[in-house]
């Protein structure tokens, strides 16, 4: 990552946390992942509980690397100018106070934003989307998330913008969000390999399965995946029109497709639009580590 002040880091996830001490040097110290941990309900005083351990941990077995601040990443709607966790439907939390609960945890100050939105920015300092001030940073994995940076910097409106998993396209399923056709319903890699278990009664090897079985001539594998691509290609168009970024920079799991996703991809959006600039679509250069990395960096700013 680079030299720069001592600090703690930690990308949240429903199922786990990722946790790391970044020395000096920029080198990630005893990076590793634990469980989230569980609870009826709101989470959050079980969090910051489990981030104070976490933290402990990590100094004692680095005595030697004294942080100077800490970053917090979590899912959901977050205001990070606010402090403020104000949504997230598998952690349970509503305007939980997270910047400050974490804060008074730690000892430290600590730097908290989105994941996805943490992710966008190492990917700009740090990745692929370090050639481009204009960009819109996409990761599909079990859903789909954005984040957009603009002039070099994110755009946030308030922890709302970026949601482009849930814009809607036509006649889709109900996602799990509960409104109709967003495109994560269709498009993210765990609908991919839903929709096929439902209409086969086979379970795919998740969603490089089903592109496989597509590609192997399965008709019911490519009509899936042909409906996936369709739908990204639509929201990718939309974003274009409206947004015009330089590149589009996908991770998650669905990125590891390579050409059967970014190829099609170029291809049917240089077909759909006609005087827009096409963005470059460039995978994700930070994989897992993205979001763990960008808590870092944006520690490092109140460090």
């Amino acid at each position: 990552m680079g030299p720069g002040a001592p600090v703690l880091a930690f990308d949240v996830g429903g199922t786990d946390i990722k946790s790391a001490l970044f020395d000096a040097d920029g080198r990630a110290l005893g990076l590793r992942r634990t469980p989230t941990p569980t609870a009826d309900g709101d989470r959050t005083e079980a969090l910051i509980a489990r981030l104070g351990v976490l933290a402990g941990e990590l100094r004692a077995a680095h005595p030697d690397v004294t942080p100077r601040a800490a970053g917090l990443v979590v899912p959901g709607i977050v205001d990070a100018e606010a402090g403020l966790g104000v949504f997230a439907s598998n952690l349970g939390w509503t305007n939980a106070p997270l910047r400050e609960l974490a804060a008074a945890e730690l000892g430290l100050p600590v730097a908290f934003d989105h994941d996805v939105r943490a992710a966008s920015w190492a990917e700009h300092v740090l990745g692929g989307a370090r050639a481009y001030e204009n960009s819109v940073v996409l990761v599909i994995g079990t859903g789909i998330a954005g984040a957009l940076l603009v002039g070099g910097r994110p755009y946030t409106a308030g922890g709302y913008a970026g949601e482009i998993g849930h814009s809607p396209i036509a006649d889709g399923p109900v996602c799990a969000c509960g409104a109709r056709g967003c495109l994560e319903a269709v498009a993210s890699a765990g609908a991919i390999a839903r929709r096929y278990r439902d209409a086969t009664g086979v379970t795919p090897d998740g969603a490089k399965d089903v592109i496989a079985r597509a590609a192997a001539g399965d008709p019911i594998a490519a009509d899936i995946w042909d409906s996936a691509l369709d739908a990204l290609t639509l929201s990718l168009a939309q974003l274009t029109a409206v947004v015009a970024p330089e590149a589009v920079v996908i991770g998650g799991g669905l990125s590891r497709a390579g050409g059967a996703l970014f190829d099609e991809l170029r291809t049917r959006l240089a077909a759909r639009l006609s005087f827009h600039r096409i963005p470059d679509l460039v995978p994700a250069e930070l994989s897992g580590n993205a979001g763990i990395l960008g808590a870092a960096l944006r520690a490092r700013e109140v460090a």
